[in-house]
């Protein structure tokens, strides 16, 4: 029997990245193309049509399941072979007409970085990073290890060590600056400038740094702890939302302040944020919506939904970007009519094990 939260939140899949962290442009390339062509990633010119290597082509394809914004299914009745259907999320931020296409507000790498980890999460590495780590500093050894221990309370078998040591340096690359080392700084642009994020946009984020001024090994991180400035409320709220859309079964109802913000699974540990910050945020969101409100009994905060949350969370999310869904944005609905794909798929497929994707030549 699992005793790890990890088990309920994500399913096996590790090293699948082809050691590329999601570069800039990438999500954006991947919606339109699979929206021209589901088996856009299955075509012998996929590297010409999308303008990158092949294991780019793999890397692609797994970052945009990953976040959530496709969704694979089989290609007729062969087994080895998976199209990909765009979510309508991803019709809703990536679009030309979309929320930001172009993720130029930092508020949708937040998003995405939400979706990334929220069930079903297909990144376990990072799942167990930001919601299991005792502590805010870890070395890579540590981070495996304790994936590893993970791993095995969830009843995964035929996890490779090295696979999840791929993980974890693509989840460092992700999300920390890169830092050149000394003889070399005068020709690399600094940790944090705009190649740097150009490279990975996550970086903006500031959620992980370098501790060891150097590169001794094993390198120590530290995830921040700094305010977040690039978050905004309504973000915060949505998460908090969503993640009480998946706690509770209830169209109507209230969760504790404090499991959002410390739970394994919440915004809280997701975004690296303290109570009295999500307080703060949230606080700021329901001042603008009557369906929302926070309640304060033997002092204890709640966060109270009027309706059902979810529905209450893309209300939120979509007032900040100006009515998206009034921009000729067809209903969920009425998208999964255009892409029955995704009612047969339902939820991302389960792995065998070690989650690797079949390879260009091995769906061909």
């Amino acid at each position: 029997m699992a005793t790890t939260p990890l088990a309920l939140a994500a399913r096996s899949a590790f090293a699948r990245h082809e050691t590329f962290a999601p570069r800039f442009g990438w999500l954006h390339k991947a919606y339109l193309q699979v929206s021209e062509n589901t088996e856009v990633f299955l075509r012998d010119d996929a590297t010409v049509t999308l303008g990158v290597g092949k294991n780019m082509v793999n890397a692609i394809r797994y970052w945009s399941t990953a976040f959530k914004l496709t969704t694979e299914y089989p290609k007729g009745g062969n087994s080895r072979a998976f199209a990909a259907a765009p979510t309508w999320r991803a019709r809703w931020l990536l679009d030309e007409n979309g929320a930001d296409p172009y993720l130029e507000d930092p508020a949708s790498l937040w998003l995405l970085h939400w979706w990334l980890l929220s069930p079903e999460c297909a990144t376990p590495a990072w799942w167990i990073a930001f919601h299991l780590l005792p502590s805010a500093r870890f070395t890579e050894p540590e981070l495996t290890e304790l994936i590893e221990r993970h791993v095995r309370l969830a009843g995964w078998d035929g996890v490779a060590r090295a696979s999840v040591e791929k993980d974890v340096d693509c989840m460092t690359k992700m999300y920390a600056p890169r830092r050149a080392s000394a003889a070399a700084k005068k020709q690399v642009e600094a940790p944090g400038s705009f190649e740097d994020i150009l490279d990975c946009p996550f970086r903006e984020l500031g959620l992980l740094e370098s501790v060891d001024p150097g590169h001794k090994a094993p390198r120590t991180w530290r995830f921040t702890s700094t305010t977040r400035t690039s978050l905004p409320p309504a973000v915060v709220a949505y998460a908090c939302l969503d993640y009480a859309a998946e706690m509770t079964d209830s169209s109507a109802g209230s969760i504790a302040v404090a499991r959002l913000a410390n739970e394994p699974g919440g915004p809280g540990r997701a975004f690296r944020i303290r109570e009295p910050e999500l307080v703060q945020s949230l606080e700021s969101v329901c001042e603008q919506n009557p369906g929302l409100s926070l309640t304060e009994a033997v002092g204890q905060r709640a966060l109270v939904f009027h309706d059902q949350p979810r529905k209450l969370a893309w209300d939120v999310l979509d007032g900040y970007y100006g009515g998206v869904r009034d921009r000729a944005c067809p209903t969920e609905d009425e998208w999964n009519i255009k892409y029955p794909q995704l009612n047969s798929a339902g939820a991302p497929r389960q792995s065998s094990g070690t989650g690797d994707i079949p390879t260009l030549e091995e769906a061909l």
